[in-house]
């Protein structure tokens, strides 16, 4: 196995990762700073608000982008499975 290749796979499995959690966490992000705005507009310091909407903005999020996930997901393990049969034979 080839230091190049190595280096190639962990890169292409950090990228793989940071596409695959990159909405879920935009969406924490954005709907977070949203709810801190809307708290402090309204002088809420109720913590346990921000959980609600979060989960929810999350929970949509993951049901809308699942099968993009899947499909570049699976990209990913076919790819990986295939350098591993390379390196059996």
């Amino acid at each position: 196995m080839d230091s190049s290749l190595v280096l190639y796979l962990g890169r292409y499995t950090l990228e793989t990762a940071l596409l695959l959690a990159a909405p879920i966490l935009l969406t924490c992000i954005i709907v977070g700073v949203v709810v801190t705005l809307f708290q402090t507009v309204t002088s809420i310091r109720d913590m346990t608000i921000t959980i609600v909407p979060k989960l929810l903005a999350v929970a949509i999020v993951t049901l809308v982008c699942s099968g993009w996930m899947l499909q570049v997901m699976l990209r990913f393990i076919n790819e990986i499975f295939g350098h591993i049969q390379n390196i059996g034979h």
